[in-house]
């Protein structure tokens, strides 16, 4: 493996709801980009401290099933010591200790390694920041 290493940010709009947004076709193309044919590390990182980064099956209800419990480990009542926002806001700050903001995946051939199911999600449950940035990092 060669000491080459290239990053991009990303934009992201999760809106007003609680969502698990799949970032695996962003992935996928920003690898087509920088390291066609490369092996190496994909690194993905949200410098968000109420967002997360998960890898999960997507499209038969995994990611509903996160948000479910999700809002059943950190429910968005008036518990939290953090208290500006909306209420329970301060569940989302506890969200990156469960479902962290960086993930490291395998490489090879300018392709993600993922297992066929797998897909690279951001888990935001914070209805009071619509937008967010991913940095995407690959090393190879």
């Amino acid at each position: 493996m060669t000491d080459t290493f290239t990053t991009r940010t990303i934009d992201v709009t999760t809106g007003s709801e609680e969502t698990v947004h799949d970032l695996t076709a962003a992935c996928a193309g920003f690898l087509r980009d920088v390291a066609p044919g490369r092996d190496g590390l994909l690194n993905v990182f949200t410098p968000h401290a109420t967002a997360g980064l998960a890898v999960i099956e997507t499209g038969a209800g995994s990611d509903e099933d996160l948000l479910d419990a999700l809002r059943t480990l950190l429910p968005a009542d008036d518990r939290w010591r953090h208290r500006h926002g909306s209420p329970g806001h301060g569940r989302d700050h506890v969200l990156p200790a469960l479902v962290p903001p960086h993930a490291t995946l395998p490489v090879v051939g300018g392709e993600l390694a993922l297992g066929t199911w797998q897909s690279v999600v951001l888990v935001d449950t914070n209805q009071d920041n619509p937008r967010r940035t991913v940095r995407l990092s690959f090393l190879g």
